[in-house]
């Protein structure tokens, strides 16, 4: 009776909340017969602050537990820009003496432990007595989790959404369950062998555990003054056992967050079903946001199991999303790549689905990070190269200090137009004009006179770079240096100039924009070969498999040359997709096969779209949807076959179905632009188009049936015709080669219906 009871709240609460009809609980939510026994298989919950992944371990109920700001912020030892510039690194690699640049930047950040993210500890509740489990279930419309198990005992679990406080409540439990919170092994205590990846190598003290009857503190000194804090309390009443845990930090004295102590006595007087409440509504309004429905269920699951990954690790007012986000590693080592920020690709794809996903607020908090860490960007690029303007290293720490690596993209010239990316894309998505004025054109600005700082001339007076690279070519050897300009560099330098002259006439500053025309127009055009579509650079063919489609930026994301523009770039983009085949995918990991749908959906091509993100969804994702990089189904997509988490791959195919649903790079809105011929319907909701669009629309039997616009700002919709028949607007329009022009007002909602 007790069980019933439980389950009948349960499935009472969770309906007075349901979000989007196309989010269906049955179909998307992880449902397992068992604990997962590997933490990159756990269930994770997140509110982009902290996080927890759900497993099982030695017998015991884990909870990993993490925070994103928990860092380890050491200088590299081997970082030193008063000794080293961007000009040491070119006469070296120019006199044939790059053994010297290997041995003082690469080969030592290979070896140091730090700077580095860090895990905060594990609570473990000893459940062997309860029997075998039942059934595990992550259910994404109300973020949390529920373990069941046979002899009905129950466990409920959440991250509350907007508050640094997670939750944990058994129902129906025979005798009471203890609890143990696991400090990480920084001591080196149980490892089997200590090597260079080992926490042990951090050098940290012995945290301190304080047990009470009903709760337990755990308090680590990490490097410097930096400390953290983990509490948990819990009270038994009967079958019932209820808890909340917290983590705060502290890097030193004037930047400390609410103690978890004290945060946990603050909420925790709520109680659970008062938090969870709390919790739902937040929730409920962020699936609310956007919403898709495909007829392949696969993609479709997989699609809304990124987005809840989304929304758990992503906010305005908390760390950029990382390369595992608020998922660090539970097994005793460092986290893969050090959990840092890789900024020659992966936070630009992990924020690609937020804008057509109608999620500009998450996104937020990416270009505020950036922009409030612009000084020790302006300090980076005088120190390193030498000049005035704005780089960002290609790899930072959580204050976004330089960590290193393979210095070609680690500290790569064109790293900053990437990130500016990002600024344009938010005023386009939002048009917000205060945006455009205090964000998006200063960055643009500054990157531009970079740009025009390190600029050289070639023997025919174009522009070029000193020496180029395109991620991660020859991956970190002297010939990944290129004596001419890569496509990769070339896209993003003249994305730049030309984004900043068209942000510059937006705010009616007129001498700017021409000053950027005339450096644009001092660039030479892209290396391309009349067979095989774009190049790495001027002789240098695209001649092997590789991950990182570097070569390819200026046609997708960046979008200067595209299928509307006309039949050479339509050529272009055919012969070029055509080698990226033909060259294979031996070279690829997962994240590869998520950006290849983007670029399939960007030249309209459905079926090939849909198949290679079907191929990420079976093959490179753990259990639990994680992107694990190598091919886990060992089935020859990849010679990769290593487990690696890291989320750019994931969040890159959220954004390959929107692509596929809706596109607006242009200017023009694409409704269903990229769906394979056996999809006869689909549907999205509240996506969001370029010039601050809101758009849904239905197909039915192959065909587009209705679609529906909501004007943010006002301005003219330019749509392509989706109809293949007559149809009717509630608008007066106009129309010319088969595109649909209407005049709008802010607020005004535009219906385009098919005619019976």
């Amino acid at each position: 009776m007790k069980l019933f009871t439980l389950t009948l709240f349960i499935v009472v609460l969770f309906s007075c909340h349901e979000p989007q009809k196309t989010l269906n609980t049955t179909d998307h939510n992880l449902v397992f017969d068992q604990l997962a026994e590997k933490w990159d298989e756990a269930v994770p919950l997140g509110n982009g602050m902290l996080g927890c992944l759900i497993w099982e371990k030695n017998g015991k109920l884990r909870f990993s537990l993490d925070r994103a700001d928990l860092w380890d912020l050491r200088p590299k030892e081997n970082i030193n820009f008063n000794e080293w510039k961007f000009n040491d690194v070119y006469n070296y690699w120019k006199t044939g003496d790059y053994q010297t640049v290997h041995q003082q930047f690469d080969r030592p950040s290979n070896n140091y432990a730090a700077p580095t993210k860090i895990p905060a500890a594990a609570l473990e509740f000893a459940v062997e007595k309860l029997g075998k489990v039942k059934q595990v279930t992550l259910d994404l419309p109300t973020a949390s989790s529920t373990v069941e198990w046979e002899n009905g005992t129950i466990l409920k679990t959440f991250i509350q959404a907007d508050k640094s406080i997670g939750w944990y409540r058994f129902e129906n439990i025979p005798e009471e369950i203890s609890t143990e919170l696991i400090a990480p092994d920084y001591l080196g205590e149980f490892e089997e062998k200590q090597g260079a990846q080992s926490l042990s190598q951090l050098g940290y003290p012995a945290g301190t555990i304080q047990k009470e009857a009903n709760s337990i503190t755990y308090k680590q000194k990490g490097w410097n003054e930096f400390t953290y804090e983990v509490h948990v309390e819990w009270q038994t009443k009967g079958q019932v056992l209820e808890g909340c845990w917290s983590i705060s930090s502290q890097k030193d004295q004037a930047q400390k967050s609410v103690p978890a102590t004290e945060l946990v006595s603050i909420e925790g007087s709520k109680g659970f079903d008062q938090s969870f409440k709390e919790h739902l509504n937040w929730w409920k309004n962020y699936w609310a946001q956007s919403s898709i429905s495909i007829p392949d269920p696969l993609l479709e699951k997989q699609y809304f199991l990124e987005m809840y990954k989304f929304g758990a690790a992503a906010r305005e007012n908390t760390p950029p999303i990382s390369l595992q986000a608020v998922w660090t590693a539970d097994n005793g080592q460092i986290p893969p790549w050090k959990g840092d920020f890789h900024h020659d690709l992966n936070t630009q794809l992990s924020y690609w689905p937020s804008y057509a996903g109608n999620h500009l607020q998450l996104e937020k908090g990416f270009v505020d990070w950036l922009w409030n860490n612009r000084p020790a960007f302006k300090k980076y690029t005088r120190d390193y190269f030498e000049v005035e303007g704005l780089n960002v290293p290609g790899v930072t720490t959580l204050d976004g200090e330089a960590m290193g690596g393979w210095i070609q993209y680690s500290m790569g010239q064109t790293v900053s137009a990437w990130l500016g990316h990002n600024f344009y894309q938010h005023w386009r998505y939002s048009m917000d004009r205060d945006f455009l004025k205090t964000r998006t054109y200063p960055w643009l600005k500054d990157v531009a006179t970079f740009f025009e700082n390190i600029a050289v001339s070639s023997e025919s007076g174009a522009h070029k770079l000193r020496m180029s690279s395109s991620p991660e070519i020859h991956n970190n050897s002297a010939k990944a240096w290129f004596p001419e300009t890569t496509n990769f560099d070339l896209a993003l330098i003249r994305w730049t100039f030309e984004k900043a002259q068209e942000c510059a006439l937006e705010l009616g500053l007129n001498e700017e924009a021409e000053r950027w025309k005339k450096e644009l127009e001092l660039w030479p055009d892209y290396a391309i070969d009349p067979e095989t579509g774009f190049m790495f650079a001027p002789g240098f063919p695209y001649d092997e498999s590789h991950r990182h489609f570097s070569h390819l930026m200026a046609f997708h994301p960046l979008g200067l040359v595209d299928v509307s523009i006309g039949e050479a770039d339509k050529t272009t983009i055919e012969n070029t997709l055509k080698n990226l085949s033909k060259q294979g995918s031996s070279a690829w990991v997962g994240y590869s096969f998520s950006w290849q749908g983007n670029l399939y959906a960007r030249a309209f091509d459905g079926e090939k779209a849909a198949d290679a993100l079907r191929t990420f969804a079976e093959c490179f994702c753990s259990k639990n949807s994680f992107h694990l990089n190598g091919d886990q189904c060992k089935a020859g997509h990849s010679n990769f076959t290593y487990r690696p988490f890291t989320l750019e791959g994931n969040f890159a195919f959220a954004s390959g179905i929107q692509e596929m649903l809706l596109q607006s790079h242009t200017g023009v809105i694409q409704v269903f632009p990229a769906l394979p011929a056996g999809w006869k319907t689909a549907s999205f909701d509240k996506l969001r188009a370029n010039g601050a669009f809101v758009v849904s629309a239905e197909l039915k039997d192959g065909r587009t049936d209705n679609v529906n616009i909501t004007s943010e700002k006002g301005g003219i919709v330019v749509i392509a015709n989706p109809f293949k028949s007559a149809f009717k607007v509630n608008r007066k329009y106009t129309m010319k080669d088969n595109i649909i022009y209407i005049n709008t007002k802010a607020g005004e909602t535009i219906q385009l219906t098919k005619k019976n």
